[in-house]
């Protein structure tokens, strides 16, 4: 489908879908690459979860490509759009409530509230806000 032809708010969407394709492949090829590095440098505190485990970091950094091949897909391919918005939030929120679970009980420090706060929470809310919009811009509220 060309522009001319596109819905209405369609080059919001490949451009908002295009930005989460490419920062979850990003963040899923650095995994894959070079785990150790991620695991030192995601500004996220992530050596208070445990000492690094190259093939698990491999394993999720798989699940972030995944999911932005999936995006990159849905970006051009708006019949694709909603399950793959619903799929990625899913995951989004059920890694968010991983991290509120073990913070609150103890098995990451206190801190790690604000320190989720805008690399895991923030980017739940924001992709349960976004696939809220894109449920309303194909079917209205």
């Amino acid at each position: 489908m060309n522009d001319s032809n596109a819905p209405k708010g369609d080059r919001n969407w490949k451009l908002i879908l295009g930005l989460f394709a490419l920062g979850n492949l990003a963040i899923g090829v650095w995994m894959l690459v070079d785990p150790i590095h991620w695991y030192h440098n995601l500004p996220a505190n992530v050596p208070a979860t445990g000492p690094p485990n190259e093939h698990f970091i491999r394993d999720v950094g798989c699940v972030f490509a995944i999911m932005g091949f999936a995006l990159g897909i849905a970006t051009v391919r708006p019949a694709y759009r909603m399950a793959t918005m619903i799929g990625v939030t899913a995951w989004y929120v059920a890694h968010g409530l991983v991290h509120v679970l073990d913070t609150a009980r103890g098995l990451l420090p206190p801190e790690q509230w604000l320190v989720d706060l805008p690399g895991v929470y923030g980017p739940a809310l924001l992709v349960i806000g976004v696939t809220i919009a894109l449920r309303r811009s194909q079917h209205g509220p």
